[in-house]
């Protein structure tokens, strides 16, 4: 293993900006993940996986670390009792195994579509979308433990799922190189539909009993009106998706946002452990930031309110001062803090 050095990292992300890794290595199989820790850890470097680079802003003076870009692939399924369990390497495609998994008629993944990345950061970010979560299918997550130097399989209940977090981002972050996740599908399965928006979508398009290959085109669907998929043609497609975190907010913090915000029809879910889930883009557009706002090259997107967007000449900087400025007016109004979703590399930080 020889790794790569002073390797741009901008191409290697849907951000496009950023500087470069000092060290780089493609891994193709655990070995390479392996041998890469190892040497990582021996020169006490800082170590960061790259998969898609659909989550990440890297620092515009880089990464002073090693670089792991995972590429491992591969597909297998093994049939269990009422199900299939599909095993894909972390380096896959995710939206072409839930591509597959669609074609072949196995229920589980068909609302995750067009969701852009790589399989291995699916149980890192408990990847989720229009009500349904990767958590409710993962059986199986391989990983090397840096601490013990060794390849061991994580049951779903080691794994810490929770809303758009696990152990491998919050608790434990570093700790684990996902290398392959177990999915368990429902052969013949019945698609989920219990969003409200997929569910306007599905009437709209006159399905009243839709299967998987129709929910699967209503999701691309809208996600394609709000830019939320790659799309080279799309000025608001380079960016990272939602750029907040929904946040989650108990009774007293509920109560003192609603005052401040004067609207009774303010968005919300409730949540299985008595809280309320709110609307990040909508805390958004009330503090001000309409869709299409910009601060020079960085802007929001003109069709999704929490999607920050780059074009020509933008540096990472700038986003996180942006997204700085968003951060602050929130909680300036209602008291609420928003956590990014994308990973910070580099000490790239949205303190102002």
């Amino acid at each position: 293993m020889i790794p790569l050095e002073r390797i741009p990292l901008a191409p290697r992300c849907t951000m496009g900006v950023g500087g470069p890794a000092r060290y780089l290595v493609e891994a193709l199989d655990e070995a390479t993940v392996l041998a890469a820790c190892r040497w990582a850890g021996a020169r006490d470097l800082s170590l960061s996986v790259l998969g898609a680079g659909s989550n990440v802003v890297v620092a515009d003076e880089g990464v002073d670390g090693l670089v792991l870009a995972i590429r491992m692939r591969g597909v297998t399924t093994h049939e269990a009792p009422g199900a299939i369990e599909v095993t894909a390497a972390a380096g896959e495609p995710w939206d072409e195994l839930v591509a597959r998994a669609v074609e072949r008629g196995w229920a589980g993944l068909e609302c995750l579509s067009g969701i852009p990345g790589l399989v291995g950061a699916t149980p890192i970010q408990n990847v989720g979308a229009y009500g349904q979560e990767v958590s409710q299918t993962v059986t199986a997550v391989r990983a090397l433990d840096r601490k013990a130097d060794r390849i061991v399989t994580l049951a779903p209940g080691d794994c810490g799922f929770t809303y758009r977090e696990s152990r491998f981002k919050s608790d434990e972050a570093g700790r684990y190189v996902v290398t392959a996740v177990t999915y368990r599908l429902e052969p013949g399965g019945k698609p989920m539909v219990n969003y409200a928006d997929l569910e306007r979508d599905l009437a709209a398009r006159g399905h009243r009993a839709p299967g998987l290959g129709e929910v699967r085109a209503s999701v691309l669907g809208i996600r394609r009106a709000k830019s939320m998929v790659l799309d080279a043609g799309d000025p608001n497609s380079r960016s990272c998706g939602s750029f907040f975190l929904n946040p989650i907010v108990d009774a007293e913090t509920l109560s003192r946002v609603e005052r401040a915000a004067g609207d009774l029809a303010m968005p919300r879910w409730p949540e299985r452990d008595g809280r309320v889930k709110l609307s990040a883009a909508w805390l958004i557009e009330r503090t001000g930031f309409a869709r299409g706002v910009s601060r020079g090259a960085v802007g929001l997107s003109t069709r999704h309110s929490l999607a920050i967007v780059c074009r020509e000449g933008a540096r990472a900087s700038e986003i996180a001062a942006f997204a700085g400025e968003i951060r602050a007016a929130v909680q300036a109004r209602f008291g609420v803090r928003l956590v990014p979703e994308p990973v910070l590399w580099g000490g790239l930080s949205l303190e102002r």
